[in-house]
Order: structure tokens, then C-alpha cells, then sequence
């Protein structure tokens, strides 16, 4: 157990420079945005869902909260929000970063998660166009302005990105310990048996797991497929779900329960769709 603990803190405490960089980076760069994510979004019109799936791949606190606000206020279409949903990476890019993965590996995921939520915010859109169910009315006085995402302008950079990297690293540690405790007790080649690391079986259960509203699921997912525990199609299956706190934010500004539920129920759909194709079609990174 003692050196379970020791191996822990040393692969956590590897990554915390990493990690401080990477959100120090991360927050000066939305800093220096602003807000042009919610006027790109808000001037996209029909092309909205390219918008969406392009700028969601940027790692920038509260675009997924964002998007959940202006879809509440039928500011975007449905289409756009699933774009930005899907695209959006978490904690996937700093625990990649981290870890020191390649570059090609990052960019290829990258790409993958926004292709993706292109291809379904545009599909979305053009069926309900179909169906004759154009967005609604704006209904701006319903927009929650709290994005939780706790990175106030006039804190500057170094305290958000302070904050974010303690938070996330006590994730970490508490990811790879309970990892390290599994693989201890059990052995990474039972692991890999398992129903987690088996195909098809893998993406259905990731999937769920991406859905849950903290960083801790993208941490999870990214160090399990990085540790050869799931498979390229797991991790994608839960990282196109995890829309960071999106979906909570959608379930707190929305007032329409039952569309939030056929959302949530939708964006698992499409995580497990796109986790089986990965999988299924052999495609690697």
C-alpha cells in the first residue's frame, strides 16, 4: 500500500508543472477572448454547429456553460449546442499535455471530437428544419448570466489557472490512486478482460461515465486509455458525452425538464455512435 501511495504522488506531482502552464496559457487566452465565443455563436445564424464544433475544441473555461445559457435563451439552435457539447475536450488537453503525449495524437483527437460535433449539429439542425421545428423565439430574460466557471476578469490569469490546477491535480491523484489500487489488487491484464476494456461494451459504459457533470470523468477516461486500460473507441465514446458542467448548467437555466433529459439522452447516443465507429473501423491515432 505504501508503495501504491508513492507511486501515486510521484506520477501526480510529475504533472503538476504541466498542468499549471497549461491553464495558465488556457486562461490568457480567455482572457484575451472575451466574450467572442457567445458573439460567434450569436452571429453564426445556419452555420452555427461549425461555429460551435471549431471553437468548443479550444481549451477555454465555461464554453460549454456558455452555449448551455445561450441555447436557454434560444440565442443558438440545438444543432450548435450539440456541436459545442461534443467538441468540448474538459480536462482531456491539460492531462494530455501532462502526460506528454505526442502532438499528432492531441491534434488528431482534437479533430475527431470537432468533426464530429460539426457533422451532428448540422445534421440536427437540417431534421428539425425538416420537421418544421425552426429555433424559437429569443427569450433572453430566461438567460442565466452565472457561468460557473469562477474565471472573473478582473482576477486576472494567475489565480484562475492557481485554482484550476489544484483542483484538477487533486483529481488526478485521486484518479491514480484508485488506479493504482485496482491494477495493485487485480492486475491490469483482468482489467483489460473486463467489461470496460472489452469492445462495444467499453463505449456504452464510458459513454455513461462521460455524461456525469465534473472533471473528473474526462481525467478518468483520458488516464485509462492512456494507461492501455480502454481502448481509443472508449475514450472517445466518454469524452464526446463529457461536456464538462454543460449539462448541469443546461438543467439549472432551461426551464423545459424534458428536453434537457432528451439531450442528455441524445448527447449519450451520439457518444456511444461515435465511440463504436472509432472502434469498429479500426481507426487509431
Amino acid at each position: 500500500m505504501i508503495d501504491v501511495i508513492l507511486d501515486t504522488l510521484t506520477d501526480a506531482l510529475k504533472l503538476l508543472p504541466f498542468l499549471f502552464v497549461t491553464y495558465l496559457l488556457m486562461e490568457y487566452v480567455e482572457h484575451k477572448a472575451g466574450g467572442s465565443f457567445e458573439k460567434a455563436l450569436h452571429k453564426g445564424g445556419a452555420i452555427g454547429p461549425l461555429i460551435g464544433g471549431v471553437l468548443g475544441a479550444v481549451p477555454q473555461c465555461g464554453f460549454s456553460a456558455a452555449a448551455s445559457n445561450l441555447y436557454a435563451g434560444r440565442i443558438i439552435s440545438l444543432g450548435t449546442l450539440f456541436a459545442v457539447y461534443l467538441s468540448t475536450s474538459d480536462e482531456m488537453l491539460p492531462i494530455l499535455i501532462a502526460e506528454q503525449a505526442n502532438i499528432p495524437m492531441i491534434v488528431k483527437i482534437l479533430v475527431i471530437k470537432a468533426v464530429t460535433g460539426i457533422a451532428i449539429g448540422f445534421i440536427t439542425d437540417l431534421c428539425l428544419r425538416l420537421m418544421g421545428r425552426d429555433r424559437p423565439e429569443w427569450d433572453i430574460e430566461s438567460l442565466c448570466e452565472r457561468e460557473h466557471c469562477s474565471c472573473e476578469d478582473e482576477e486576472g490569469v494567475l489565480k484562475p489557472a492557481l485554482v484550476h490546477t489544484v483542483h484538477v491535480f487533486l483529481f488526478v491523484i485521486a484518479i491514480t490512486f484508485l488506479i493504482n489500487i485496482v491494477v495493485h489488487f487485480v492486475g491490469l491484464e483482468n482489467i483489460r478482460g473486463s467489461v470496460i476494456g472489452q469492445p462495444v461494451a467499453g463505449e456504452f459504459i464510458a459513454a455513461l461515465i462521460g455524461l456525469i457533470p465534473n472533471c473528473g470523468a474526462s481525467v478518468a477516461l483520458t488516464q485509462l486509455y492512456l494507461d492501455g486500460v480502454i481502448s481509443l473507441g472508449a475514450m472517445i465514446a466518454g469524452l464526446l458525452t463529457g461536456a464538462g458542467v454543460g449539462l448541469l448548467v443546461l438543467f439549472r437555466v432551461n426551464d423545459h425538464i424534458k428536453e434537457n433529459f432528451m439531450i442528455a439522452g441524445f448527447l449519450y447516443v451520439f457518444g456511444v455512435i461515435g465511440g463504436l465507429i472509432i472502434e469498429l473501423g479500426g481507426i487509431t491515432v
